[in-house]
């Protein structure tokens, strides 16, 4: 039996990743794909359990080498997933839960069609923006720039299947826990 792959995008700030550790928590066996970013980690990121973070010449050689099922430029630094991991666990009949933006998705699905596609919206983007100021990680430019871009993705949040908008962190949780229960059952 083959796995299933599961997609998340939300814009930054709109806590999928935090949406997506605690999903992770319920359902230990699935199989996490950790992203590749020439971005710096960080406070409290880990080298291979947040992200892979490489060097922008390691990327690129990616991209010419096909190593990506999806790349893309978001904020200025390079994001990419595995290729040949993510079919390594689906064939292997492991399901696997993906955390990409929306460009990515676009690309995983043309590769991956059967794949399940959640969208996790911010309340406003007057909440987004307090979440991301709230963070302390970013300047006020680097802010307004994610805001902008968290503008254009969700724009594109009817090519998903499915749509949780985290307005408050538990609730949210237990929608995208139900969510898979539903869709695993």
């Amino acid at each position: 039996m083959k796995g299933r792959l599961f997609i998340i995008s939300a814009p930054s700030g709109a806590g999928k990743s935090t949406l997506c550790k605690r999903l992770r928590k319920h359902f230990p066996n699935i199989q996490y794909s950790v992203s590749y970013t020439t971005r710096q980690p960080r406070i409290n990121e880990c080298n291979g359990i947040d992200y892979h973070f490489i060097s922008c010449e390691d990327f690129k050689k990616g991209i010419q080498a096909n190593q990506w099922a999806e790349w893309a430029c978001v904020h200025d630094n390079y994001y990419g997933t595995s290729r040949e991991l993510i079919q390594s666990y689906l064939e292997t009949g492991k399901d696997v839960l993906l955390e990409i933006d929306v460009q990515g998705m676009k690309q995983i699905v043309d590769i991956f069609p059967d794949a399940i596609t959640i969208f996790i919206k911010p309340p406003s983007i007057d909440v987004l923006k307090q979440r991301l100021e709230g963070r302390g990680t970013d300047s006020p430019e680097v802010i307004e720039k994610r805001l902008n871009n968290a503008k254009k993705e969700m724009a594109f949040e009817h090519l998903y299947q499915y749509h949780i908008v985290n307005n408050e962190l538990k609730t949210a949780s237990q929608e995208l826990v139900d969510l898979f229960t539903k869709v695993t059952s």
